[in-house]
């Protein structure tokens, strides 16, 4: 866990939630850290460090990647850890519709998944575009395969391998508003991931947060992270929340 609390700290400490594709700023960056500690005859401690680095390596290409990190633990027992990096290759993002690349990775301790990886291409739709106020709309297309530590899951069908390979449809959303001008803020980012040919093999994921600015670079916030899973090792919850209280701090 150190290591990888060091990695959110060390590296992107100029890092943004949700920077525009399309901005002119060559180089973009974030850091989100939030949690939740408590003490006493109940020993609870909730971490997140959320990092976003967007760079214009030439003149019509955007490469962005978002990576995150949870920790969990209850009386000192670990219950999660977990890390996503999701990595895009955009081209001429300031047109309305524009194509981009893919590639996800991911663990999860709680749903003991060892090593899961996406690979795929897709198109975004900027249905809204203003400097703190735009929506996006992306449907994508990707190859996934996933390695879990076990072969017992809540459907039997699956029972066959450690490892479930598909083909698999996203939409995804996301977007920035202004609730008070230069007061208040709040982003979101979700996304709907059915298989194309495994019916019962789905999921979702959405999280939101409220940010309230106090200087150009550093702003306070409330995040929320909600996710589910339809195919799980057998005795597990399908379903995971997380709300926590932290700042971001950024270099626009």
């Amino acid at each position: 866990m150190r290591k990888v609390i060091g990695y959110f700290l060390l590296f992107p400490i100029f890092l943004s939630a949700q920077p525009s594709e399309s901005d002119t700023l060559k180089f973009k960056a974030n850091l989100s850290l939030t949690g939740i500690w408590q003490g006493g005859n109940v020993q609870t401690f909730i971490f997140r460090a959320k990092s976003e680095v967007t760079y214009k390596p030439w003149k019509k290409w955007v490469f962005n990647t978002k990576n995150s990190y949870v920790y969990q633990a209850f009386g000192k027992q670990k219950a999660d850890e977990d890390v996503l990096s999701l990595n895009f290759l955009y081209f001429n993002p300031e047109k309305s519709v524009y194509p981009f690349l893919l590639g996800i990775a991911s663990t999860n301790f709680r749903r003991q998944i060892d090593l899961r990886y996406l690979l795929g291409l897709g198109a975004t739709f900027q249905l809204l575009k203003e400097k703190d106020n735009w929506l996006k709309l992306s449907i994508s297309s990707e190859y996934e395969e996933t390695d879990f530590k076990n072969a017992s899951f809540n459907r039997t069908d699956y029972n066959v391998s450690r490892t479930i390979k598909t083909l698999r449809s996203t939409l995804w959303v996301n977007g920035k508003h202004t609730l008070v001008k230069d007061k208040m803020l709040i982003t979101h980012e979700s996304y709907f991931q059915p298989s194309v040919s495994q019916g019962d093999n789905f999921r979702w994921r959405f999280e939101a947060g409220l940010n309230f600015p106090s200087w150009k670079f550093l702003e306070f916030k409330i995040s929320y992270l909600h996710t589910y899973e339809s195919i799980v090792i057998e005795g597990q919850k399908r379903e995971d929340g997380f709300l926590t209280f932290g700042f971001t701090v950024k270099n626009h």
